[in-house]
Order: structure tokens, then C-alpha cells, then sequence
């Protein structure tokens, strides 16, 4: 399918307008218009939503929400050279899409956009990480948003869904399923962007849970997982000395063996060490 609506291809429009990914920004251009309807879809109904994307680039994926019904996108594009390309597609679609030209790192979305809202982005691989942990740990929860359907690179995609005892099972993993029900959707080879990446990639789909799986203060998780995947190699007794002279009593307490490592530890257990941290700390 050359288009899914009557703007031109994608391929013409970056010719257009000399849009060559910038390495620099993290730019992977995604061509095909089926894909990025398809991923589009896997966000859900959008047809009474606002829709958050980050780093649009050529808008392939900002045509694909739109058409799937968006009541809203809020485009965040940091490359000025896209804006030319995104100003067609808000012709195209008035009232529907509003473009900001700017860092996403650095802007408050919130003032834009009215709930409920969905975030939805193949993002820059070179802050993707870093913007899904902002959204994972906001001050109160639920969060603005109801659902993430993020592009990630597949390594970083697996890392959210690990299970224990993966190599993949991390500190990515314990934020994304302590408050989030997480799932790759879809999966891209390199040749599906231009240029092509070196690695796959792969869309992760993250539904909000209304609370936390399991009870815990939200800093403690957070520092009781930081610290035992900093030095996963280590036992817990070890890599978690740092939170008291009686750390072996709260590993035990929590259920959870002194000489076991990060990496063997489900969730539940480290939502129990951090209530067993956060009692004693009182």
C-alpha cells in the first residue's frame, strides 16, 4: 500500500523535502504505510483519545493514528527539517495534529492534551530508554497516560518483558511490570527502515494498571532494584549492604535467599524486600 490517505508516499515526501536520517537524532525512517498503520492499531482506540508521538520524522506513524480516528496528535519533533512534511499532514487533517518543534526531554506535553490519553512513537533510539523510565516512575500514579505502544530496539524491548531468570530480566523489567501489564506486539527486521539499523527492532505495548501489582513505596523499589542489578554478578547479601548492617535479616524476612542474585528474584519478592527496607527505615 503506497498511502493511506491522499498524501503523497513517504518516499516522495522525504525526497521532497531532503529529509536523510540524521544519526545524531536517532533517526530511522519507517517507509511503509502498512506498517505504521499496523502499529498504529496495536495503540488501541483512538477515536475519543489524544495521542502523544515522539519524533515523528516524516510523519508516517502520525498518518497512521490519525486514520485510525485520533481525536488528537501532540507530534514532539526536535529535527526542524520534518516540520515542512508534518505542516502537509495538518493540512490534511485539520484541528487534529499540533506539532512542536523541540526537545521531548525538555517539554510538558500535559498543557496540549486532554484525557484520555495514549502514547504512541517509534522512538529515537537515543533517548527512547530514558523517556519510557520518566513515564514508568512519574510522582503519582495512575499516570496521564492509559497505554505506551513504543518502538524500541528489540534488545531493549526483551529487557522490558523479561522473566526472571533471563539474561534480560532487569531493572527495565521490574518498573515496566510492576505498574504496567507489558507485551511486544510486532517485530521489524532492519530492513523494514531506511536507513537500516543495524539491529531488529520491536513495538512494546504497555496497558497503565490502575495501581501497582504489588505494595511498595515507589523510591525504595526503585533503590533496591538500582542497587542489586548494579552489581547483578554479586549475591544479594553483597550487591545490598549498602541499605544496612542487617541486610541478611531482610533478604530473609522478604522471602527472598542471601545468596541468591538480582536476576532470580520475580517482582513480588522485591516489592516485599522494599516494604521490609521501608519498615525497618521507620
Amino acid at each position: 500500500m503506497g498511502t493511506i490517505d491522499d498524501l503523497p508516499p513517504l518516499r516522495d515526501v522525504i525526497a521532497t523535502h531532503g529529509l536523510s536520517a540524521k544519526k545524531a537524532l536517532g533517526q530511522n525512517f519507517l517507509l511503509d504505510l502498512n506498517l505504521t498503520a499496523k502499529i498504529a492499531r496495536q495503540a488501541g482506540e483512538l477515536r475519543d483519545c489524544d495521542v502523544l508521538e515522539i519524533g515523528p520524522g516524516p510523519g508516517g506513524l502520525t498518518r497512521g493514528l490519525l486514520a485510525e480516528g485520533a481525536r488528537k496528535v501532540l507530534a514532539i519533533e526536535k529535527d526542524a527539517r520534518c516540520l515542512p512534511a508534518l505542516a502537509e499532514i495538518a493540512a490534511r487533517y485539520p484541528g487534529q495534529l499540533e506539532v512542536i518543534n523541540g526537545d521531548a526531554l525538555e517539554i510538558d506535553p500535559l498543557s496540549h492534551l486532554m484525557p484520555p490519553i495514549r502514547v504512541a512513537a517509534n522512538l529515537p533510539y537515543n533517548v527512547g530508554t530514558e523517556l519510557l523510565v520518566r513515564w514508568l516512575t512519574p510522582r503519582d500514579w495512575p499516570p496521564f497516560w492509559q497505554s505506551l505502544t513504543l518502538m524500541f530496539q528489540k534488545e531493549v524491548a526483551e529487557r522490558i518483558t523479561a522473566e526472571p531468570g533471563s539474561k534480560a530480566y532487569g531493572r527495565l523489567a521490574i518498573l515496566a511490570q510492576w505498574r504496567t501489564r507489558a507485551r511486544i506486539v510486532l517485530s521489524l527486521p532492519p530492513g523494514a527502515f531506511s536507513p537500516p539499523p543495524k539491529v531488529s527492532s520491536a513495538v512494546v505495548h504497555l496497558d497503565a494498571l490502575p495501581e501497582p501489582r504489588y505494595p511498595a513505596d515507589a523510591k525504595i523499589l526503585q533503590d533496591v532494584v538500582a542497587r542489586a542489578f548494579n552489581q547483578r554478578r554479586k549475591m544479594l547479601r553483597a550487591s545490598l549492604k549498602g541499605l544496612g548492617a542487617d541486610v541478611e535479616d531482610m533478604l530473609t524476612a522478604a522471602g527472598i535467599k542471601p545468596t541468591e542474585r538480582a536476576e532470580q528474584v520475580p517482582l513480588e519478592a522485591f516489592c516485599a524486600l522494599a516494604r521490609e527496607v521501608a519498615a525497618r527505615r521507620a
